[in-house]
């Protein structure tokens, strides 16, 4: 079974892409949704019980914050795959700028996840690693590559 972790700072495609590629097989774990971290943990407690394939849909900007993920799915024997949503900071302010709403993350938020990121590596319990890119107003998967920027 799989357990998804979505990776990149705000407005760069994650929820996009979490409905595209796993709405139809994947429970949707999203901190924006549930409001609380025990919500998020119970009911990755009860994905990992049940071996339901799941997808983290949040920033996850640090290895600390992908650790609380990793760590409980490769327990369960789950196949841990990433997804690095690479973008730059204009990229995504000016994406950001275009939502409405509650959609709209305030400036400073984009800011500040983007001085938290790390880029992810797979020695933090990953069994596959991907980056994803906006390319002509598509989401396109490519191969992890270590040494890229």
């Amino acid at each position: 079974m799989q357990a998804v972790v979505l990776i990149g700072i705000q407005a760069t495609g994650k929820s996009s892409f979490c409905r595209e590629r796993f709405g139809e097989t994947h429970v949707r774990i999203s901190l924006d949704m549930l409001k609380t971290r025990h919500r998020e943990a119970r009911i990755l407690e009860v994905c990992c019980d049940t071996q339901q394939p799941f997808v983290i849909d949040n920033t996850n900007p640090t290895k600390e914050d992908r650790s609380r993920y990793i760590a409980p799915a490769r327990k369960a024997e789950m196949r841990v795959i990433g997804y690095y949503f690479a973008s730059s900071i204009g990229g995504a302010l000016a994406r950001n700028a275009e939502r409405e709403g509650k959609a709209r993350i305030p400036d400073g938020g984009v800011h500040a996840t983007h001085a938290r990121l790390e880029l992810p590596a797979m020695d933090e319990g990953f069994d596959e690693l991907h980056y994803v890119q906006i390319r002509d107003g598509k989401l396109e998967v490519e191969a992890w590559r270590e040494e890229r920027p």
